[in-house]
């Protein structure tokens, strides 16, 4: 993608939510579980500054050998959840794709010494389309799926950001898609571990130097209640990649909430309001 020098995206760690939550009638607790979340999605881009040329979403929700992109030109969506309403698996998000952004994040992997991957004909997951069929309803911006890397080395993921932090001056906006808090035995009654850990992420996350976060980051199951709260990592891994693009640019917690009785965070680097 050409280089644009105007302007350098800021980067997210964003909660996407349980399910398509966001897009029916919540009946596993008060209806307005997930409104303000919603809410806060709703108003996310305004804090972007400008329209991003092309998304890359890191969720949770998909795992590969190395790390793959979607490659496709109209992905579908891939509808991940069980158990939910008939009309949560009829959602749209028609957003294309962009081949040429999946290339770019190939070279710039591969020049970091990361095998990549490619699949054509992969949708986008939930911890896609739920995020951001309120973050850019229009579904007119090209987006980017990114997978994790099976083995969920924290390092690793943080290496493959930083390769990736020179989109953010090519207008490309990067998102991280998981959960702050993800023990789905502890939704309802996790209170205590979740604010424990929110506390060391929260310090961890906004330390002004970027390796000293970035090393604190790279050990996140040294911290208190850790493997409590997240059991299996997936959901967190997203954050190592942002946080990777961040480059030197501060973070700081833009959102938390309590949903299910447990907190969950958001988090921006560099230019966000």
């Amino acid at each position: 993608m050409a280089e644009s020098a105007q302007t350098t995206l800021p980067t997210y760690y964003i909660p996407h939510g349980g399910g398509p939550c966001f897009f029916m009638e919540w009946t596993r607790g008060p209806r307005n579980t997930w409104d303000r979340m919603a809410d806060w999605l709703r108003h996310l881009k305004d804090g972007v500054g400008a329209r991003p040329k092309a998304i890359v979403v890191i969720s949770a929700h998909w795992e590969e050998p190395t790390f793959s992109v979607t490659t496709g030109q109209a992905p579908p969506l891939l509808f991940d959840y069980y158990g939910f309403p008939e009309h949560t698996y009829k959602l749209r998000y028609d957003a294309p794709g962009s081949p040429e952004l999946a290339s770019r994040i190939r070279g710039l992997l591969a020049t970091a010494g990361f095998a990549t991957g490619a699949d054509a004909e992969r949708g986008f997951d939930h911890g896609v389309f739920v995020p951001f069929k309120l973050i850019y309803p229009e579904a007119d911006i090209p987006v980017v799926q990114l997978s994790l890397k099976a083995g969920l080395d924290p390092a690793e993921h943080i290496k493959a950001g930083q390769a990736l932090e020179p989109l953010r001056k090519e207008g490309v906006l990067i998102v991280g898609s998981g959960m702050s808090y993800h023990n789905m035995r502890g939704f309802g009654h996790g209170t205590a571990d979740s604010e424990i850990f929110d506390a060391w992420l929260t310090e961890a996350t906004t330390l002004p130097d970027a390796a000293a976060r970035n090393a604190k980051l790279a050990h996140w199951d040294r911290a208190p209640a850790a493997r409590r709260v997240h059991p299996r990592e997936e959901h967190l891994l997203p954050l190592m990649v942002v946080a990777g693009t961040a480059g030197q640019d501060p973070g700081r917690k833009i959102f938390d909430d309590h949903v299910m009785n447990v907190l969950v965070s958001a988090y921006a680097f560099g230019a966000a309001a």
